[in-house]
């Protein structure tokens, strides 16, 4: 028996760095995605080929360090849903994706959701798919050292075609909002800057350093639960600022969420742009790509726009034309942006 499963990758319409202050976000899943087949061996080796990357194999007595690179996910996974109490027999597993890397459209979730999605089929775990979800955050989180919040696993798993996903990160309530743009006359561009980043590095980790420290200075559980005038008190400038854009940001996806609720996707771009605003001046975490390519979208008559995912390149999402961004690039001399024009798709589902 073989089980193959197909989990996406997600870009999140608005709510940056603020799933581990305990947050709302509102991704939802791509049409890319990475594709996991698994089949049980006799022995107790895990043979993991990746069309794109190679080879690795590794024991089901895996421990944290023993892989490192791409192959610590798929290692991550099977370690994680072992320190969940079940027992796993030898695997084979064979991936292919076309989730773009380092663009910030979650290739890692997807590869780990889909790659635990199709153990717990093959090998009838029973889990459903927030605890899949959750194995597969434990995957990144302690086995590759990769401090994601909840967002990234949870919207693959769990987000529907033609829908966002409004996810309470603290009470992990998630509510499915209506939203296809070609349908309300729109068009939502997914815009590759071209300009890569890793999560792996500091810059992700210094921000979470600052939110927790902002919010012990508040004396709050996180900043989930701030103020702007509480945060204007804060004395430290650099506490002040991650903050007021945490605080903001939450504010931002409330507001989008009650406009689509009410039908009127086209006026959510002004909360596009200053949630781009907020992670340039006062997270600090956009780049000169990334900012070229907002101020040419909107300079060319875009709704909205803004980076997403964990900052320092990737993509944005963008209301506008796709040949004002191209020509702005053209005059930088930059490599040419990768643009899709992306309708929400499914989440983690099995193909065979």
């Amino acid at each position: 028996m073989t089980s193959t499963w197909a989990a996406p990758g997600r870009v999140n319409l608005i709510g940056e760095h603020v799933d581990y202050n305990d947050g709302l976000v509102l991704p939802f899943a791509l049409p890319f995605a990475t594709t996991a087949r698994v089949s049980t061996r006799s022995d107790d080796a895990v043979r993991v080929v990746s069309e794109d990357v190679g080879e690795v194999k590794f024991a089901t007595t895996i421990s944290p360090g023993e892989v490192e690179d791409w192959g610590a996910y798929v290692a991550g996974v099977v370690w994680s849903l072992q320190q969940r109490g079940v027992t796993l027999p030898g695997l084979d597993i064979a991936l292919s994706s076309n989730v773009p890397l380092g663009a910030g459209l979650s290739s890692s979730a997807s590869l780990t959701c889909s790659v635990a999605s199709a153990i717990n089929d093959e090998c009838s775990l029973g889990l459903d798919p927030r605890e899949i979800a959750a194995a597969s955050r434990v995957a990144e989180n302690d086995f590759v050292g990769v401090p994601t919040g909840t967002m990234d696993q949870l919207a693959s798993m769990l987000c529907e075609s033609e829908h966002l996903l409004l996810l309470d990160c603290r009470s992990m309530e998630t509510r499915s909002i209506p939203f296809a743009p070609a349908a309300a006359g729109l068009t939502l561009l997914l815009i590759d800057s071209q300009a890569r980043h890793s999560l792996v590095g500091s810059e992700y980790s210094d921000r979470r350093r600052d939110c927790e420290a902002a919010a012990d200075d508040l004396g709050l559980d996180a900043l989930r639960d701030a103020t702007l005038e509480q945060v204007a008190a804060l004395q430290d400038d650099r506490l002040r600022r991650r903050a007021s854009h945490v605080v903001s940001e939450i504010d931002r996806v409330q507001q989008v969420a009650s406009i689509l609720d009410s039908g009127s996707p086209a006026d959510i771009g002004a909360f596009l742009t200053s949630s781009h605003e907020s992670m340039r001046d006062d997270f600090e975490i956009s780049c000169e790509e990334l900012d070229v390519l907002v101020d040419a979208a909107l300079e060319g008559g875009a709704l909205g726009a803004r980076m997403t995912g964990g900052g320092f390149g990737g993509c944005a999402v963008v209301l506008c034309r796709a040949e004002d961004v191209e020509s702005a690039y053209d005059a930088h001399k930059w490599k040419p942006p990768t643009i899709w024009t992306p309708e929400p798709a499914q989440g983690a589902h099995r193909l065979s």
